[in-house]
């Protein structure tokens, strides 16, 4: 019993610095450690649904929480999966053992972000089927990463960039930006497949990148070349081959743009 009584007051402890602003992320791993290290001497099993035995339970779900939490403020990805891993078990498999958690949906929808993210789509419907009609259909933070999941199904990018503006709690932006990197570097293998040039502001609006000077930045970092003109050339060798020859590009190269520049009006 004394043994619960520190782990206790371990989470007393892990609660009034979490809950602090700003808060101190190192000392919420402290703690975090010193709870994770006290709680492997206990089984955390629902036995008779005795009160004490479901104070145990929704200690330890509490303290999984602020732990996934934490490790999404902490950037902290592979402890975030380690944290919601476990607490799987406490949304499902003890469900009936347990009050549902006010905190329960946010995580589950930020897990179904984190998937979509990781381009775990697979996964992420796996996670989907678990949870009910009605809160598939009604709840924000489950509705926010199924809409983005059909999105990208449709190719609707923008509607991708715009939903960022729109989470339904700040712990989401995390996985946003993920997303949404593995999105603008779709976008840039679109435009480097389907345009011989394009402008410098051009590149900035399909990409959704706020100035030329962001889009420099961005074409740097994938070796794009800008030239005098202000604008990016693709394809050089191809080009030059194509105006010495004085032929068009064959019909394969013809069709394969026109498909890209499909796809671009898409996200347009």
């Amino acid at each position: 019993m004394s043994a619960m009584k520190d782990v206790a007051s371990l989470y007393q402890s892990l609660k009034t610095e979490w809950a602090k602003k700003p808060r101190k992320l190192d000392k919420c791993g402290e703690i975090l450690n010193k709870i994770k290290v006290a709680l492997t001497e206990f089984v955390f099993l629902p036995s008779n649904n005795t009160v004490a035995n479901q104070k145990e339970l929704i200690l330890a779900r509490d303290v999984l929480e602020i732990g996934a939490q934490w490790a999404v403020a902490a950037k902290d990805v592979k402890a975030f999966e380690r944290y919601m891993s476990q607490l799987k078990c406490y949304y499902f498999d003890y469900k009936d053992h347990l009050p549902e958690s006010a905190f329960m949906y946010q995580l589950l929808g930020l897990n179904l972000l984190f998937l979509l993210s990781q381009n775990r789509v697979a996964e992420f419907h796996t996670e989907l089927e678990r949870l009910s009609v009605d809160v598939i259909r009604a709840d924000p933070y489950v509705k926010h990463p199924l809409a983005l999941e059909q999105y990208l199904m449709e190719g609707s990018y923008n509607k991708i960039f715009l939903a960022k503006g729109n989470v339904p709690a700040e712990s989401y932006m995390l996985f946003m930006d993920t997303l949404l990197d593995t999105v603008r570097g779709e976008i840039a293998a679109c435009i480097e497949r389907a345009y011989l040039c394009i402008s410098c502001g051009e590149a900035a609006r399909r990409l959704n990148l706020p100035s030329q000077q962001a889009v420099r930045e961005y074409g740097q970092k994938r070796n794009w070349v800008l030239g005098s003109d202000n604008c990016y050339h693709f394809n050089a060798a191809e080009e030059s081959s194509a105006a010495s020859a004085g032929t068009l590009p064959s019909s394969e190269l013809a069709e394969q743009t026109i498909e890209y520049a499909r796809h671009l009006e898409m996200i347009v």
